[in-house]
């Protein structure tokens, strides 16, 4: 197996069809447009056009022109724009996808991960009344101590490597003992 082939297998087994399939029941209801039948989830996405609609329904104006024609680089300037929108939306850089990952569909669970974390990002805005997509993020749980507590937890000898007390190797014995025969 050549070593592309090998690559190209293990980026496809990175891939969850039941993701791929909540992302679009997401983008559908968002929309409120169901995926034409029979085209591939990541063949009706590959343009940008739907993603620059769908960024421009949680975030008005954000995906200022959607080139509906034009060449390849032109769908791919959707998706530039597109990945331009959720960066401002909140969603971090390390879950964007690079463009060709979905022009060229080199690694469509990548960008399955991406709109994950776009849906993810909508819990953090309040303004968006319409459906999240994954797990609510967590909030910070920030405490305060005061300047006794911190003081008292110096004294105490912390025991979270265990304790040797009363410990001994007597009675330690795994597996056959060595047997040392003379004469063989």
């Amino acid at each position: 197996m050549s070593l592309e082939r090998a690559i190209r297998a293990k980026i496809a087994g990175k891939r969850d069809l039941e993701q791929d399939k909540q992302a679009q029941e997401w983008i559908e209801t968002v929309l409120g447009e169901k995926f034409p039948p029979g085209v591939a989830y990541e063949d009706h996405i590959k343009d940008g056009q739907v993603l620059c609609r769908l960024m421009n329904k949680l975030s008005p104006g954000s995906c200022p022109k959607i080139n509906t024609s034009g060449g390849q680089f032109k769908m791919m300037e959707n998706i530039n724009s597109f990945l331009k929108a959720m960066t401002a939306y909140g969603v971090p850089d390390v879950d964007l996808f690079p463009t060709v990952d979905l022009y060229e569909k080199k690694d469509i669970g990548q960008v399955t991960t991406s709109l994950f974390a776009l849906g993810r990002a909508t819990y953090k805005h309040p303004e968006w009344a319409g459906p999240n997509l994954g797990p609510k993020p967590s909030d910070e749980c920030k405490r305060e101590f005061t300047e006794e507590q911190l003081r008292a937890g110096e004294s105490i000898i912390g025991l979270q490597a265990g304790s040797n007390k009363g410990a001994t190797q007597a009675g330690q014995n795994l597996g056959a003992g060595r047997k040392i025969l003379l004469g063989k």
